[in-house]
């Protein structure tokens, strides 16, 4: 059963203006090692970055209207052997995916070179 959804959409331009402006700080606060290793693959790691920052606060949306203490590098937007985006939890992001007996988030997202968007569905398996 569905839990709960989230969408975010955000300019490509403001992820680009805070690499430029914060560079590493920007990058260590919001992102994992991995996900900035395969932003770096990119012709344009901005645009993909932006994207990944979307797909978090989309989960961020998702969980509800309190935060819990949960900061966007404890949610990590990887990708599949297949290209399909996926979301491994860590920190308080885990505990509250734990303690709400979420089982999965499936995410979508997407990115032009002017926006970043993204969906996140949260799904819970009802008790037999």
């Amino acid at each position: 059963m569905i839990a709960g959804t989230g969408v975010d959409i955000i300019e490509v331009w403001r992820v680009k203006n805070a690499l430029d402006k914060w560079g590493e700080r920007f990058l260590n606060r919001v992102f994992t090692c991995r996900e900035m290793d395969y932003a770096g693959t990119k012709k344009f790691s901005h645009e993909n970055l932006a994207a990944r920052f979307a797909c978090k606060e989309s989960v961020l949306k998702a969980f509800g209207d309190t935060r819990q203490g949960i900061q966007l590098k404890n949610i990590e937007v990887l990708n599949d052997p297949k290209g399909k985006p996926e979301i491994i939890l860590h920190g308080k992001a885990k505990e509250f995916a734990l303690n709400n007996n979420l089982d999965d988030i499936i995410v979508s997202m997407s990115h032009t070179s002017n926006y970043a968007i993204s969906n996140a569905i949260l799904w819970r398996n009802e008790a037999p």
